[in-house]
């Protein structure tokens, strides 16, 4: 028999043993090192992830906020929402506890506990999600909705759940607890166009979020999970069914007892009506926006989403006035237009302010309109000439004239060619608007005088010095004309006019103030002697006379009309206003529609001081009374057939009785100067004389 091979023997049972033994340490041993690496691997990503979270800063992300515009007697006026969001950011110091709690309690029980994500929930989305092939399962902790919030879309995708859960980590790693809760109760949408919880507590009860009771807290933190479902406004009885969830989510969390959820769950809330916001006073909105970017460099999207606070001028009870004045008097021709432009004489705070009728149908701000004033425009003319040696009672002869400047005639007219046909005083040329009067003075005085005089009140257009400059040809805004009244009534000092006293950005910090300076641009016996003639056209047979018994306190003023424009200018010592109507479009004005402005500035100005006291115009040191004869401009002796009680300015007073009326009149006797006591000797030398 062949022998066998050893190789071909039967391996025994114990070698067997051993080599299946030396295969397990083998595999372990691989598995072993790939374990250390896929460890190390790990370790290395986390930290490496760890790295990025704390050392990538988060994206800039602008908070929008809304801008509030304030009166001046601190309300709010409006809201301006630029991008369509109603938002206030404030610290979580104001935030009341309840909110706090709730919030914590209903959407993120271990917030405290996690970096970003709650793996417990996410495992249980993700096996959700994945059974059912679609992303329908919700696993967001604060922090991921946060970040959601800030930088992503909803859409409901894997690639943007990564990015959710990275930036949720760094928001971890980069802030603190608080500045995430703070962050994400001043973002998170509350419903009804408003952004977090101050927006929400205004929304929805009016008050101010550090205000909100335990009920009205749980009700609002309950919002989120469905703003549209789970607003008050549309369906308080699903709003309440979700805030016993959150109360029951408290109870859950430890933050109340049972006993304390029933108390809070039958504490009735009361919403804040829902309504929309009457808007008040539209033409001033776009005027202040334009100037606190005109005057104050306040970029655009800063005052429509940066939260500012604008502190302006406007009265809400006089701007009422205002519109309803315009609202009532005005006839229902449409296209016919209104201006009105009111400013405290005092400090140059615009009060009211009316661009037009109707601002839905046109957003054109007629105050700021070049218009030719006509008339109202006169007594700047007459303060010129107060100024330069003129009284009250100087006289121009009123009377069909041709004014000849080289090869050219002027030829101006009085309304309707009704002329004096006699000298009339600076009064009565003022009370019946006589035009001869105006240019004669106009002419005498220099063109150049009234120009100036024009500009020291406060008009700031170039003027032209021509003839019919007097007559108001150069046209001016209504708000140029309100303030340059407004040095008069001021006693001649110009304030300019503001609108805007103080604009604060979201912490509180001054971006923008006011100063308003008073300058003494005239004397106060000039500004006195004018107010004075300005209340001769209320007088009997003075244009303004049909609208006197419309009032009642003293008031000067002045009318001004010219083919297409019809004003009324004037004020009290408390405030002066200007109204203006017309057509937008070169269109001559009926009677009718000429005396529209002087009534409307009348019910306006009653309106307007319906609560302020009766305020006279009180003269100055340097103003003298006497009785003069109007026809001669000299003081009234006891034959003139015509007294009147004028004013002037110490020293310019008339010396001389009339003469026309009482030939025989000896000139008022001069008080004698008292003579230098004499020595004895020298009156003893006159004797002998």
């Amino acid at each position: 028999m062949a022998e066998r091979h050893p190789l071909s023997s039967p391996p025994n049972e114990e070698a067997l043993r051993e080599l299946w033994s030396y295969r397990l340490w083998l595999r372990l041993r691989r598995m072993f090192k790939w374990t250390l690496w896929c460890l190390a691997a790990l370790l290395a990503a986390s930290g490496a992830l760890f790295l990025y979270a704390l050392l990538v800063p988060l994206p800039a992300v602008p908070i929008y906020q809304t801008t509030t515009v304030y009166s001046a007697d601190g309300q709010p006026l409006y809201d301006l929402h630029g991008q369509g969001i109603n938002r206030r950011v404030i610290p979580l110091s104001e935030i009341p506890k309840t909110v706090i709690q709730a919030t914590i309690a209903v959407e993120d029980r271990s917030f405290y506990q996690h970096f970003g994500f709650n793996p417990k929930r996410m495992l249980k989305a993700v096996w959700v999600n994945a059974t059912s092939m679609e992303l329908n399962q919700g696993a967001s902790t604060i922090t991921q909705q946060l970040a959601r919030n800030l930088y992503l879309s909803h859409e409901k995708t894997w690639e943007r759940k990564i990015k959710e859960a990275l930036y949720a980590l760094q928001l971890e790693v980069q802030l603190s607890k608080e500045e995430i809760l703070s962050r994400y109760l001043n973002q998170i949408y509350y419903g009804e166009s408003a952004y977090g919880i101050q927006a929400a507590a205004e929304t929805y009860f009016g008050k101010n979020a550090r205000d909100l009771t335990p009920a009205e807290a749980t009700l609002l933190a309950g919002i989120p999970k469905n703003p549209t479902r789970y607003s008050p406004f549309r369906d308080l009885d699903a709003a309440k069914k979700r805030q016993r969830v959150v109360l029951q989510s408290m109870v859950e969390a430890g933050y109340l007892t049972p006993e304390q959820m029933e108390t809070i769950a039958h504490t009735p809330v009361t919403l804040k009506k829902k309504q929309e916001k009457e808007t008040i006073a539209p033409y001033f909105l776009d005027y202040i926006l334009r100037e606190a970017q005109k005057t104050y460099g306040i970029d655009r999207d800063l005052l429509q989403n940066g939260g500012l606070q604008i502190f302006t001028t406007l009265d809400p009870a006089i701007q009422k006035a205002a519109e309803q004045a315009v609202r009532e008097l005005m006839p229902k021709q449409p296209k016919l237009q209104v201006a009105l432009a009111a400013i405290e004489p005092s400090t140059g705070a615009i009060r009211a302010l009316v661009g037009g009728r109707h601002y839905e149908d046109s957003q054109f701000n007629r105050t700021l309109a070049l218009r030719q004033p006509g008339s109202s425009f006169k007594p700047f003319l007459y303060l010129a000439a107060l100024e330069n040696g003129w009284t009250t009672t100087t006289l121009q002869t009123s009377e069909p004239t041709v004014f000849t400047f080289g090869s050219q005639e002027y030829r101006p007219r009085n309304f309707a060619d009704q002329y004096a046909n006699r000298p009339i005083t600076m009064r009565e040329a003022v009370r019946t608007s006589d035009n001869i009067y105006a240019i004669k003075t106009h002419l005498e005085l220099g063109p150049e005088k009234l120009v100036e005089m024009a500009r020291r009140l406060g008009i700031q257009r170039p003027l032209q010095p021509l003839p019919s400059l007097a007559l108001g040809s150069e046209e001016v805004t209504p708000l140029e004309m309100a303030s340059a009244y407004a040095t008069i009534a001021g006693q001649g000092k110009r304030v300019a006019p503001t609108a805007i006293v103080k604009i604060t950005d979201a912490t509180g910090k001054t971006l923008a103030e006011a100063r308003p300076v008073r300058q003494q641009v005239i004397q106060p016996q000039q500004a006195y002697l004018i107010t004075s003639l300005l209340q001769a056209p209320f007088e009997p047979g003075g244009t303004a006379h049909r609208i006197s018994q419309r009032l009642s306190r003293p008031v000067a003023g002045k009318t001004g009309t010219t083919d297409f424009d019809a004003w009324m200018v004037g004020f009290t010592p408390q405030l002066s206003t200007a109204v203006w109507v017309g057509y937008d479009q070169p269109r001559k004005l009926s009677t009718a529609e000429s005396r529209i402005a002087a009534v409307i500035w009348a019910d306006f100005m009653e309106r307007a001081h319906a609560d302020r006291p009766v305020e006279p115009f009180v003269p100055p040191e340097g103003i003298i009374s006497a009785y003069v004869d109007p026809q001669t401009g000299q003081l009234a002796g006891p034959n003139c057939p015509t007294v009147s009680l004028e004013v002037f300015a110490t020293g310019t007073e008339p010396k001389q009785i009339c003469q026309v009326h009482n030939p025989q009149a000896k000139p008022p006797a001069q008080k004698k100067e008292e003579e230098t006591p004499r020595p004895p000797w020298r009156r003893w030398i006159d004797w002998f004389h």
